[in-house]
């Protein structure tokens, strides 16, 4: 949408620290899009990283980042909203505020630059950001974008530290330059100490009425092919699963689900505004959603006749879910995609992933018998707990899915795909520590040997990338002096394989006197100060360590939309009307 800026009160670059390709993906940057331009005296335009190749011409020519509506300098909007989806995004962002000739300290600023503003999963740790962001968003962005804009309108002409502080001043949003951290002498944090007034903690912005929520009723659509090009409906918000591991799970919770009804005039209008031929059912757990057998079928009935495929993202490991599949891919097949997440049972019972060995083979039998002839399978390695014995299940694990096909005498190719562990803040392995990239390599090493089948690929990412990931998910404000050192060697798209660097990350590391292990590869007690404490995800720090205990003993809960309420905390955050269905059930103490 173009806008002339002369027209509007602010003018909002909302900008993706990654190429065009895997931004117009972002379901976040579409709906923020969508809410900043409804707003008549709001312009918000779009900025991607240029690939490295594009900017060394831009370099090469003084040419500065502009935004891609009207070509407008970023240096000269209001504010930029950069979205923090993942951590390995980090250098994109000092390097995209330094190609549109913003200074990349928060301190250099002058009154005349904008107010820089992130957002996402990655700021519920700002620390390793805490010197580069004015301000960071918590939680969900509908409701608090517009409160932003609003405080942003109303201090416009004062000084910067002035509008920083009117900024503190609206819930959900937490200014950095208003907390002083102390550290002890073994360089953990002491203290966050609040500044002026600044609340001692910040907690999430939730939108409660998810049915009334903002939603584009018209798409961008992309000029070129990008990796998501369908339109997404997100059909739930949160997760009960409780998945020890998942970030996502714990910070997006209360789950809510969207009205069917509304869903439907959804997928009408963005079907028709955008010219799309398929529809993705988006949510962390899709299968969950209470009708989502009714809506598939709706879908399909009123769409089928112009060729519109359905998708669901994420499946269950369950025959059930995989009928649902046949039923929702019978206009197009693809591939289907099933997380164990690790070899044995009880390393599932520890990380709580309620999936069993005969769910997933029961899983695989109804697929190939349903005429599928892929599956990928993703695990992870490095898992608290884990042993060789649970390396070495992975190896039977697929050997088993195999010899499914084989019993039923059709082919079936498995790709297997493994990640790295990585302790994440407000997760019940915040307090974990990390595998070393030597050990996770040795891992690997086992995995390879197990692995003897025919038609199966393994596919993993570099150790060192999943370390530097850890250092920064829990490092504290002294990592972010890191990340300026490997930006200034050079470090961007750290999250390519072929753009990762860890040469110039381990030089970056003693240039600064940083060490990663004491973030990634160290244990915590509960008694430390973590560096996240003062942002509230609105899940109890007591919730997640009974949680932890639980995992020492490779014992599993309930998903509490099936069993008793685990006492989470997150009601506190919602009005009554709004709670979750199975808060006021008897208490789970764990």
């Amino acid at each position: 949408m173009r806008k002339d800026h002369s027209d509007v009160d602010l003018t909002f670059a909302l900008a993706f620290p990654d190429i065009y390709d895997i931004g117009m993906s972002n379901i976040g940057l579409k709906i923020l899009y969508h809410v900043l331009n409804q707003r008549p005296d709001v312009a918000a335009e779009r900025v991607f990283a240029p690939w490295v190749d594009m900017e060394a011409e831009m370099r090469k020519s003084g040419a500065v980042l502009c935004s891609l509506e009207t070509q407008t300098p970023l240096r000269e909007f209001d504010a930029i909203g950069f979205s923090l989806a993942y951590e390995l995004t980090y250098t994109n962002v000092l390097n995209m505020l330094d190609l549109a000739g913003i200074p990349v300290l928060s301190c250099e600023r002058i009154d005349k630059d904008p107010i820089i503003i992130a957002g996402g999963h990655c700021v519920f740790n700002a620390e390793p950001m805490a010197e580069v962001i004015d301000a960071f968003a918590l939680g969900e962005g509908e409701e608090v974008v517009l409160d932003i804009a609003d405080a942003l309108k109303a201090s416009r002409g004062r000084p910067r530290a002035e509008r920083l502080r009117d900024l503190a001043r609206v819930a959900g949003v937490y200014v950095p330059s208003l907390y002083h951290v102390e550290y002890n002498t073994d360089g953990t944090v002491c203290g966050i100490v609040p500044q002026d007034d600044a609340p001692a903690r910040v907690s999430k912005r939730v939108v409660a009425d998810f049915d009334s929520s903002a939603y584009p009723e018209a798409l961008i659509v992309p000029w070129i092919e990008v990796p998501h090009d369908r339109v997404a409906l997100e059909i739930m918000r949160g997760c009960t699963r409780g998945c020890r591991f998942c970030q996502a799970g714990v910070i997006t919770r209360p789950l809510r689900q969207k009205d069917r009804e509304v869903l439907l005039q959804q997928a009408r209008d963005l079907l028709a505004t955008s010219g799309h031929d398929e529809l993705s059912l988006v949510s962390l757990s899709s299968a969950d959603y209470d009708e989502i057998n009714l809506l598939v079928r709706q879908l399909i009935d009123e769409h089928s006749h112009n060729r519109v495929g359905v998708s669901l993202p994420s499946l269950r490991a369950d025959a059930d879910c995989v009928s649902l599949a046949a039923e929702i891919q019978r206009v197009r097949k693809s591939g289907l995609t099933f997380a164990p997440e690790a070899g044995t049972e009880r390393l599932r019972n520890v990380v709580n992933k309620n999936v069993t060995e005969e769910d997933l083979l029961g899983a695989v039998t109804a697929a190939v018998e349903l005429g599928w002839r892929k599956v990928k399978l993703y695990f992870m390695i490095g898992l608290p707990t884990e042993t060789d014995e649970d390396i070495l299940g992975i190896g039977d694990l697929v050997q088993k899915v195999v010899n499914v096909a084989r019993g039923l005498k059709r082919p079936l190719a498995v790709n297997v795909s493994v990640a790295s562990f990585v302790p994440k803040p407000h997760t019940p392995f915040q307090w974990r520590a990390q595998d070393v990239p030597a050990e996770l390599e040795r891992k690997i090493g086992i995995l390879q040997s197990s692995l003897r089948v025919r038609n199966m690929q393994l596919s993993w990412h570099p150790p060192t990338g999943s370390l530097l990931e850890g250092f920064l998910a829990r490092g504290d404000r002294k990592a972010g002096r890191t990340v300026l050192a490997a930006w200034r060697r050079g470090c961007k798209f750290d999250g390519w394989d072929d753009q990762h660097d860890w040469g110039k990350w381990l030089a970056a590391f003693e240039e600064t006197g940083v060490d990663p292990a004491f973030y990634a590869n160290r244990s915590r007690s509960y008694e430390e100060v973590l560096p996240w404490d003062h942002i509230d995800s609105g899940v109890s720090k007591r919730f997640l360590m009974v949680q932890d205990r639980l995992a020492n003993e490779a014992k599993s809960s309930d998903d509490c939309r099936e069993g008793r309420c685990l006492n989470c905390g997150v009601n506190e955050l919602l009005p009554d009307e709004y709670s979750c269905s199975a808060h006021g059930a008897d208490l789970q103490e764990g």
